[in-house]
Order: C-alpha cells, then sequence, then structure tokens
C-alpha cells in the first residue's frame, strides 16, 4: 500500500476508500488544500474513471450535495490478491478434485492463520490490546483495518479493503473461516455487522468480551 500514499489522487482515493463518499470539500480540508482545489482534481480523476459524483438530498431544505464515490476502476489501484487468477485456481480445483478439496485448503489456512496470529497477539493481555493488535496485523495484510472502543464497551473492528474479494466470492467458506479466527484469537464474541459480499463497502465486526 505505500506505493499509493504519494499523489493528491492516491491521497483521495485512499481517504473515499477508508471513510466512504466524501464531499469536495470534505476531501480539501483533509489534504490541505480548498475546496475548489479538490474539486479540480477529483475532475481529473473522474476523467480517468477512478471516482463519480452522485448528488444526494441535503439536510431539511438544504440544497442537493454532490458526494464522491470510488468507482470500479477506482476500487481496482488496492490491492486484489491476484483476483482472476485466484478465481481460476479455486473453480479448477473444485472440479478436479471436488469441494471436499477446497474445505482442506481453508482448513489448513485457518490453522496457519490461527497459529500466526496468536503467536503475535500473545503480548496482549486484555481485550481492548488484542483487538488494537488485530487491526494492525491485517493492516499489514492490505485490509485498511480500524478499530476503535464503543461507548456501551464493546469494540468495532472495521476493513476497508478486502484484498481475497474474488477468493471470498468464489467461496464464502474464506469469510466463515476468519470469522471464527477473529473468535479464536480475540477469545471474545464476534458478529459481523457489514459484509463486502452482502453490498457493502466495507467488513466490520462487533465484538464484546464473553
Amino acid at each position: 500500500m505505500e506505493n499509493m500514499r504519494q499523489s493528491p489522487a492516491n491521497r483521495i482515493l485512499i481517504l473515499i476508500k477508508t471513510d466512504g463518499p466524501q464531499l469536495a470539500a470534505a476531501i480539501g480540508d483533509a489534504l490541505g488544500i480548498s475546496g475548489e482545489a479538490a474539486r479540480q482534481q477529483l475532475s481529473k480523476m473522474a476523467e480517468e474513471g477512478l471516482v463519480e459524483p452522485v448528488t444526494v438530498a441535503g439536510a431539511g431544505r438544504g440544497r442537493p450535495r454532490q458526494l464522491w464515490h470510488l468507482t470500479v476502476s477506482g476500487n481496482r489501484r488496492f490491492p486484489d490478491g491476484h483476483a482472476e487468477l485466484t478465481a481460476n485456481l479455486l473453480g479448477t480445483l473444485v472440479e478436479q478434485l471436488g469441494p471436499a478439496a477446497l474445505d482442506t485448503v481453508i482448513s489448513a489456512r485457518e490453522a496457519e492463520t490461527l497459529k500466526r496470529y496468536r503467536q503475535e497477539l500473545s503480548p496482549a493481555h486484555d481485550l481492548a490490546a488484542r483487538v488494537e493488535a488485530l487491526a494492525g496485523i491485517r493492516t499489514r495484510e492490505d485490509y485498511m483495518a480500524d478499530c476503535w472502543r464503543q461507548a456501551d464497551g464493546s469494540f468495532m473492528l472495521v476493513e476497508n479493503h478486502c484484498p481475497i474479494c474474488a477468493a471470498a466470492t468464489a467461496c464464502a467458506g474464506f469469510c466463515r473461516s476468519e470469522l471464527e479466527t477473529f473468535r479464536a484469537v480475540l477469545d471474545a464474541e464476534v458478529e459481523r455487522s457489514e459484509h463486502v459480499l452482502a453490498g457493502a463497502r466495507r467488513c466490520a465486526y462487533r465484538i464484546t468480551p464473553r
């Protein structure tokens, strides 16, 4: 992801990917430039097919507002884990060896991931520290993760990008496996409240102590 932290255009892509659709003025504030400069940059990016404006009704009697979204091409600027190759390989695996072979692969990946995560989270002695450490791991793995404690004492873990989306689309077992891994390494109740495969822009998990 480091190569995406250089130009203003890439900073805008990351901002919209992380925080969702944005007003041009808000983008200007985040980048430390004027709203007009932000609009000029967004117009250029729109010509390149990276972003698009969507007009939404204003609050009350306010004027309609224009929120900038990522296009499919804009989302493709983020790591996709070799999407087409992954999907083809999974399809071939099931076709040649059957669904059980794919289950074996997922189980092996889960076991390896669980072992590695437990080792990295071992210094964390409470749930808050484990959630923070897990968010750090997932960010390094290109999930663009963030976390925070909520007013009721629970925690939220959000992942603004899914680098294995093609694999997860081809086999929901990857998503189920990751959810079980989170529950195990956090030693907590974990429920997925937003899901990319269900049409959300991100995956989000609510975490509560057992």
